[in-house]
This record gives C-alpha cells, sequence and structure tokens, in this order.
C-alpha cells in the first residue's frame, strides 16, 4: 500500500461537512461587513454581513469579538476561493420559526423589540424572523404615529402563522384589551360612588377628557371640569396632566368623573353673599349677541342681557362693552336650578336718578281738595 501524502494526511485530519449543516467555530477576526470563524474545517468560514443581520447598516463590530463563540448554516462548501460561506442569520430565522411556531399553537405571549416603522404597522424580529403588526392591532385605541414605538419592546400574540409565503402576523391589541378588562373588574370590585382618586390625563376632547386611573379610563365631561363654564377643555387640560377626581357615577363598565368637589361650590352661599338687590362689581368675561357674562368672583359668572345694560336701546354688548372691562350692575334675580344670576346696569342708573320733590304740589293739591269739600258743605246747610 502506498504512503498517504501530507496533503492528504492533513485533509483526513479535519472533520467534513455539508450544505445545510449547523456547525460552530470561534470568531477569529471580525470587520464592519464580515466575520471569520474557525470551524475546525480545513478552510474558514465566512459571515457576510447580509447573512448575519437584516440590518444593513449595523457594524458587525460592535455586535461581535474575537473569541466569540457562534453557530451557523453552512450555505456553500467552497465559494471558489476555498472558503467556507456560512449563515448566521438563517439559523436564527430557523430557530425563530419554530419559537414563533410553538407560540402560535400554544397561545404564548412573545416580547421582542420593534425593529421597524412599516407603512400600515410595525416590524418585530423575533430570532431574525420578521413579524408584522398592522396598525390596528398595535393598540387597543387609535394611534396616529407609530414612530413612538421604534425601539421599543412590546408584547403580543401570533395570529397568523405562515412563513412560506413570509406571512407571520402579531397581535398587541388583544393583550391590552384584556388587561384592561381584568384592570377594570378589579377597580370596579372596590370603587364606589364619592371616591377620590388620583388620575393622568390621557386624551383630551371637545367634550370632555379621558381619565387613566391606573389601567382604566373614566370620562371627565366638559361640564365638570370646572365650577365655572369651560368652552374648551384643551385650554385648561393637556395630556399627561395629574388631575384629582372623584367618582361621580359607575354605570356598568362606564365611570363619570368629577372635577367639581361639594366643598369648592363656590354657590353653596350664593343667595347670603349675593342677596337678589344688592350692588355688585364686576369683569366682563365674555359676550354674546345676546348679552355680556359678567365674573362677580371667583368661579361665578352672572348675566347682563343686552336690555339691561342701558335705558337706551342697544344692538349688541360689544357696542358699549368690551371684555375685561370692570362695571357695576344690580343684582335683579337668582335661579337655584343651573345657577342663574341676572344682572342690570339699567336698574342701577334708574335707582340713582333723582326723584322729583312733589310735597309742595301735593299739598297743594290737599288744600284745594279740603276748601272744595267744605264750600260744598256750607252750600248744603
Amino acid at each position: 500500500m502506498s504512503e498517504m501524502s501530507f496533503e492528504q494526511m492533513l485533509n483526513d485530519s479535519f472533520k467534513t461537512i455539508r450544505n445545510g449543516e449547523v456547525v460552530e467555530g470561534s470568531v477569529i477576526s471580525v470587520k464592519p461587513d464580515e466575520i471569520v470563524l474557525n470551524i475546525g474545517y480545513k478552510s474558514d468560514g465566512i459571515i457576510t454581513r447580509r447573512e448575519y443581520t437584516n440590518d444593513d447598516n449595523l457594524d458587525l463590530t460592535t455586535v461581535v469579538k474575537e473569541g466569540d463563540t457562534l453557530e451557523a448554516i453552512v450555505t456553500k462548501v467552497n465559494d471558489g476561493e476555498g472558503q467556507v460561506l456560512l449563515s448566521y442569520k438563517r439559523l436564527a430565522q430557523s430557530k425563530g420559526n419554530e419559537k414563533l411556531e410553538k407560540a402560535y399553537e400554544n397561545h404564548e405571549v412573545i416580547t421582542a423589540t420593534v425593529t421597524q416603522i412599516l407603512n400600515g404597522g410595525l416590524g418585530v424580529l423575533v430570532e431574525e424572523t420578521r413579524v408584522f403588526i398592522p396598525a390596528s392591532l398595535v393598540s387597543d385605541t387609535f394611534v396616529r404615529d407609530l414612530n413612538q414605538y421604534k425601539d421599543q419592546e412590546i408584547s403580543f400574540v401570533i395570529t397568523e402563522f405562515n412563513p412560506r409565503k413570509r406571512r407571520i402576523i402579531g397581535d398587541r391589541k388583544q393583550l391590552l384589551v384584556a388587561e384592561k378588562s381584568q384592570k377594570m373588574e378589579e377597580l370596579l370590585a372596590t370603587l364606589k360612588v364619592g371616591d377620590v382618586i388620583e388620575g393622568k390625563v390621557k386624551n383630551v376632547t371637545d367634550f370632555g377628557a379621558f381619565i387613566d386611573l391606573g389601567g382604566v379610563d373614566g370620562l371627565l365631561h366638559i361640564s365638570e371640569i370646572s365650577w365655572t363654564r369651560v368652552d374648551n377643555p384643551k385650554k385648561i387640560l393637556s395630556v399627561g396632566d395629574d388631575v384629582k377626581v372623584f367618582v361621580k357615577e359607575i354605570n356598568g363598565n362606564k365611570i363619570a368623573l368629577s372635577c367639581k368637589f361639594p366643598e369648592d361650590d363656590p354657590w353653596a352661599n350664593i343667595e347670603k353673599d349675593f342677596p337678589v338687590g344688592s350692588v355688585v362689581k364686576g369683569t366682563v368675561a365674555r359676550m354674546t349677541d345676546f348679552g355680556a357674562f359678567v365674573q362677580i368672583a371667583d368661579n361665578i359668572d352672572a348675566l347682563l342681557h343686552v336690555s339691561q345694560i342701558s335705558k337706551e336701546h342697544i344692538a349688541k354688548p360689544s357696542d358699549v362693552l368690551k371684555v375685561g372691562q370692570e362695571i357695576e350692575a344690580k343684582i335683579t334675580d337668582y335661579k337655584e336650578e343651573g345657577h342663574k344670576i341676572s344682572l342690570s346696569m339699567k336698574a342701577l342708573l334708574e335707582d340713582n336718578e333723582p326723584k322729583e320733590d312733589a310735597s309742595d304740589d301735593d299739598a297743594d293739591v290737599a288744600d284745594v281738595d279740603i276748601e272744595k269739600v267744605a264750600k260744598e258743605l256750607e252750600e248744603k246747610e
């Protein structure tokens, strides 16, 4: 038998590998776009950036260092230059598919980082396997700007798994709905009308604000924001504001809130503090075509009807008044229902007009009447 050559013996000392096989190696060098592995074969293994990650801009030196141990799939035993081509990404995707398939079948919750903001949803990587979460399934409320989720870790469930068609769909919304439902049950089990609670403004609309009570939302209607009239809630409340509220009503899962605490009611002693017939000073707060609303105390506005501004005819209040102007008027009426106070500058003007002294004329008239009666009596006699 002929003796083996040194090259033959050297080749026989290395293991054999084939395409599709998973190999393990030690990193012997790293460049921004390439990793070289010693895989115990006669040739080194090469992992390009494209075969390591989906991120075309990733600098491999920031995630891998010499001496690290990596597993990869053999994609080509000889690339023509005597090197073995490897793919870390395909192996990771294979593991990711297994993990996602198991999660899909068992309804398990997956947690991963959002890597892409896509047209109509979010892109999430699980072991280099891409999961798409449609915008409609990102949250239980409408999200205008999905960029807030970039690089954020989120949890979701897999609702569709079809790797062959590259269609793996995630759903975050159902987790949020279930979590909110549980918190609602827990809260309603202890919450009762009259309870005072701290909350945070979650959303502001034209008709009021939604307050986060700790995972559960309550509605603070525009009419319950303040004891004084509120035209636009957005001028008073902003998203993220901390507010102190009390529970006004609970109707099923709907919680109505109020900031109008009874002890702060400016109308509690209104008839004593501002009796009908008294004269008050106030500031014109706002105007309409039918009159002006005058602030006569903190959180107390009274109506000065256009017909009560002057003795002369006035078409509209803004013809003679302006916002911020201080005026003096007489309280002419108060209706407890609706807390309505009526003012009159006209009545005050009439009260201040000098009255004619009619005592002399009255005396003359009285004297004439007496004399006439006496004369008639004499004639009868």
